[in-house]
């Protein structure tokens, strides 16, 4: 469209999202097809957002600030690599997904992080 916006040829079932972009939002991609993941899979809703879907969690870390100590997890998603995990705070997982940590007394020491996959 110009130098500073792109209209990007989107799949119909994307057509409610406006396709013209400023560059800034834009990132050099080189593309992979093994890397598509078709949108029928991931169950886009009318609103265009999604629900992400925890499949494991991979790790455990305690971070120790000036005050205070902060448990982190690193989660796994559905339709994401492993290198794609993200360190998500373990006391909003443990409100989202109580299911996942086991009670007992691994909970102290971090050995409570094992999941099923979903």
């Amino acid at each position: 469209m110009g130098n500073i916006a792109y209209q990007l040829e989107l799949p119909q079932e994307l057509a409610a999202v406006h396709p013209v972009f400023h560059i800034s939002m834009l990132k050099k991609c080189m593309g992979d097809p093994s890397l598509i993941i078709p949108t029928e899979n991931i169950g886009i809703k009318d609103s265009l957002s999604y629900e992400e879907i925890h499949v494991q969690i991979l790790d455990r870390q305690v971070r120790k600030l000036r005050t205070k100590e902060v448990a982190s997890v690193k989660v796994l998603w559905r339709n994401q690599f492993v290198e794609e995990a993200t360190w998500e705070a373990e006391e909003d997982m443990k409100k989202r997904y109580p299911h996942l940590f086991k009670s007992g007394e691994n909970a102290e020491q971090g050995t409570n992080f094992l999941l099923s996959t979903i």
